[in-house]
């Protein structure tokens, strides 16, 4: 399965374990914007307002791109500043395009307890524990 891997720049070190565990398994990866430059959006917000809204634009577009050319999204939701299974607006949005695409989304922990939570649940994620053998 080709699979978007979506999660927050915050959680990238936690990645190429999990990536050579998938690749392992067969599975095709497309890692998440700005993968190689994490800190990219907070070089971008001290050139200008204008440089970060344009920059930003640049990536939801790109992830669009990269949620369609995939068959599924997965989202390590790992802890972030002490919230479990974080999940914050640009991975909602990828959440949300893969629903709308009608792409299969795999959350690694539960859905957070948080503002996003109703929507989430609506776009009805297969939910991992931890266990990537249950993607597929």
């Amino acid at each position: 399965m080709k699979l978007f891997i979506c999660c927050s720049k915050h959680v990238y070190e936690k990645i190429p374990p999990i990536q050579e565990q998938l690749e392992r398994m067969g599975h095709v990866i497309t890692l998440p914007n700005s993968y190689e430059e994490p800190m990219k959006e907070e070089d971008m917000k001290k050139v200008s307002p204008e440089a970060h809204q344009k920059w930003k634009a640049d990536m939801i577009h790109r992830q669009k791109a990269k949620v369609l050319d995939n068959d599924a999204v997965f989202v390590p939701n790992l802890e972030k500043y002490g919230q479990p299974n974080y999940i914050g607006g640009a991975t909602f949005l990828e959440i949300f395009c893969a629903f709308d695409a009608g792409k299969k989304i795999f959350l690694y922990n539960p859905v957070p307890d948080n503002i996003l939570r109703d929507e989430l649940l609506g776009m009805n994620p297969t939910i991992i524990n931890g266990d990537l053998t249950k993607i597929r």
